[in-house]
């Protein structure tokens, strides 16, 4: 069956089987594979089948349909592992009905596999020079090989192989291309393979037999595939029955092997990737000493080029992470107050930044049914995905039980027990302050966080609350917050900060600190913006260019008298 493979786009790594004569590409949610990018054409291209051929066709789109890097202009026949390029999203072409490919058999290394595929040690034997007609080392040809080989066939193929791999950037179209062109080009060969190390493990990635009927278990010497590794040299062995490596072995009685030649892949700078094998059972039809060089120097394309698929395979996962991220970011951002809160006789202030994508720290305004207003900041321990996680659930459970308790260290103490029992070894600390709006009045509860900082009408800072600081909240189970209180006065201010702030260092180490901020803050007056963004860029500085550690948040808030109301509408 023919069928196209995403790797690229929000489908990537997905498989969409050409199982009917006609499949349209396109934006539209009804065509068979649906490309959700808007500069995609509705209905883009179609790839029709004409007899056993499939064809791919532009449908007069607005950007055009690629194969191969060229723009089409009229239906093109399509061959294995073609790409097509519509917008922004590729696909690779493939069509499995080659006669002779096994699927897909990947599997890690071990003893036996439900893959067909078994790793033998041979009892460890090191060398066969006895059995071993001939090596060569190609450590010192990573820029290419001469083939000492004159025939003109191989040669023919060779280059068809290099340009094949050229081509490719998928590592499941690499390994086939390579060894159906091998068979070209032995036409001895009964069985090839190519095996990957995968960390401490080898793999056999894909297998090729001449004849249906040698489709059956392999089992492949693990001690030659490691010594040519190692080794770095291509072997060639013309009597594989009496090589040692193979005496206590049944990879060579149970498939009858006469002949062998292994050799090794390696990377642009040297490094053993693997190595492909290949085996007849005729002992009429031997390998030669000079298919040695043949085979050596299309393993060392082939390993640039598995080499290439690999950091292409990376790349496309990197993307698709940062993308998931990006996407995660702007999920997070929802769950945050875009804009300051509006309450009369009051301004506000708030600097969000996560050290990464996203973030644990928190902050939120939430207006509640009686008119007070509650201004809560929080701190997830650690940052990233997990901490955003625990924080989105944060963000919901307190709405819901600050709209429900009307006593906020009542809230909080429910807050605790909710999250608690998730048991997901992280803890919060959290500031909330609750504000009567008309009095000034500001009830705090303090689980574990930093104490605001309380700017008077006099110039002094004030941390209150000192006697009423809980554990962080997930910590102990049924931990009863109390609460403390401040009558905030025309003209003052309050500032709220996770450590991210204090705990920011220098390029020597150094950390900002509290006592660093208050004396920062200490008399400052004048328009809110200013002192919160002031704070901001003095921490930044302080940091001298040194890349973020913690995330960052800041919350200043204002009840206003008449002269700082008038500066402030200002804004």
């Amino acid at each position: 069956m023919a069928f196209l493979t995403a790797i690229s786009g929000t489908s990537f790594g997905r498989r969409f089987d050409i199982d009917q004569p006609e499949i349209i590409l396109g934006r539209h949610p009804e065509c068979d594979v649906t490309i959700d990018v808007g500069a995609v054409s509705r209905q883009h291209a179609k790839i029709k089948r004409k007899g056993d051929d499939y064809y791919l066709e532009d449908l007069r789109s607005r950007n055009g349909t690629f194969l191969n890097g060229q723009l089409t202009t009229s239906p093109t026949l399509l061959s294995d592992g073609d790409l097509i390029r519509i917008c922004d999203v590729e696909y690779s072409y493939h069509d499995d009905r080659q006669p002779g490919f096994l699927p897909d058999r990947s599997t890690a290394a071990g003893d036996g596999s439900s893959f067909g595929v078994v790793f033998v040690d041979d009892n460890g034997h090191s060398d066969s020079a006895r059995a071993v007609s001939s090596k060569l080392d190609i450590r010192g040809s990573q820029h290419g090989s001469q083939l000492t080989t004159t025939a003109e066939t191989r040669l023919k193929a060779v280059l068809e192989i290099a340009q094949n791999l050229g081509r490719t950037i998928l590592l499941d179209d690499v390994l086939p291309k390579v060894l159906s062109s091998l068979f070209k080009i032995f036409l001895q060969a009964d069985r090839a393979f190519i095996v990957l190390s995968e960390g401490d493990e080898l793999a056999a990635r894909w297998i090729k037999t001449r004849k249906e009927e040698h489709e059956e278990t392999f089992r492949i010497s693990r001690t030659v595939i490691r010594e040519v590794m190692q080794s770095k040299q291509a072997i060639i062995s013309l009597d594989a029955t009496s090589d040692e490596r193979f005496e206590m072995a049944n990879s060579i009685s149970d498939f009858r092997i006469r002949s062998m030649i292994v050799a090794p892949l390696l990377d642009s700078e040297g490094n053993a990737l693997g190595a492909i094998q290949m085996d007849t059972l005729d002992s009429k039809r031997r390998f030669e000493p000079g298919d040695l060089e043949v085979l050596a120097g299309v393993a060392m394309q082939a390993g640039v080029a598995i080499e290439n698929a690999q950091l292409h395979e990376r790349l496309v996962h990197q993307q698709r992470v940062e993308h998931d991220l990006m996407l995660a970011h702007r999920v997070q951002k929802a769950f945050l107050p875009v804009r300051p809160w509006i309450v009369e006789g009051y301004s506000f202030y708030h600097f969000y930044d996560p050290a990464e994508h996203v973030g644990g720290d928190y902050f939120d305004y939430i207006g509640l049914a009686d008119g007070r207003l509650a201004v809560v900041t929080a701190d997830v321990s650690g940052h990233g995905v997990a901490a955003a996680m625990l924080m989105a659930k944060l963000s919901a459970e307190t709405r819901f039980l600050l709209a429900s308790h009307s006593d906020p260290a009542l809230a909080i103490t429910r807050l605790n027990s909710r999250l608690h029992v998730l048991n997901v070894d992280m803890f919060i600390t959290m500031l909330c302050l609750v504000i009567e709006p008309t009095t000034g009045k500001v009830e705090i509860v303090n689980a574990g966080h930093m104490r605001p900082l309380w700017l008077r009408r006099d110039g002094s800072v004030e941390q209150p609350g000192d006697n009423a600081v809980g554990v962080p909240i997930g910590v102990i189970d049924d931990f009863e917050y109390e609460l403390a209180s401040l009558q905030l006065a025309e003209g003052e201010r309050l500032v709220l900060y996770t450590d991210g702030i204090n705990e920011t260092p220098d390029p020597d180490g150094n950390l900002f600190g509290i006592d660093r901020l208050i004396n920062y803050v200490r008399g400052r007056s004048g328009k809110l913006d200013t002192l919160g963004a002031d704070i901001v860029n003095e921490v930044l500085t302080f940091a001298g260019g040194k890349e973020q550690v913690d995330d960052m948040c800041l919350v200043v808030v204002s009840r206003l008298d008449r002269e700082i109301a008038r500066v402030d509408q200002t804004i």
